[in-house]
């Protein structure tokens, strides 16, 4: 079991091994984890449009250990034909 303030400042990796950011800080709802703030990475910056960063529900989470890991199925992917880019991402996180 790990401790909240040990999480933070490990980088993110994508189920598929690509880095994907860090994490800047745990939302916390009843003491429970509801997401984790992660401070998006260059690699993945166009893919929500400018924001920063995003929150990445923690159902997303597949593990955390020396890095976090979360699962690349749960990202949106930018695909012209359907919508924008950023709707996607607001639908499925929530960007700051």
């Amino acid at each position: 079991m790990k401790k909240i303030s040990e999480i933070v400042g490990k980088q993110v990796f994508t189920s598929e091994g690509d880095f994907f950011g860090q994490v800047e800080e745990v939302n916390l709802t009843d003491n429970k984890i509801e997401g984790w703030k992660i401070k998006v990475g260059s690699s993945f910056l166009s893919m929500f449009g400018g924001a920063r960063g995003v929150v990445i529900p923690h159902q997303f989470v597949k593990t955390i250990g020396e890095i976090m890991i979360i699962n690349k199925g749960s990202l949106p992917m930018r695909d012209e034909s359907d919508m924008p880019a950023q709707a996607q991402a607001s639908q499925q996180l929530e960007e700051f």
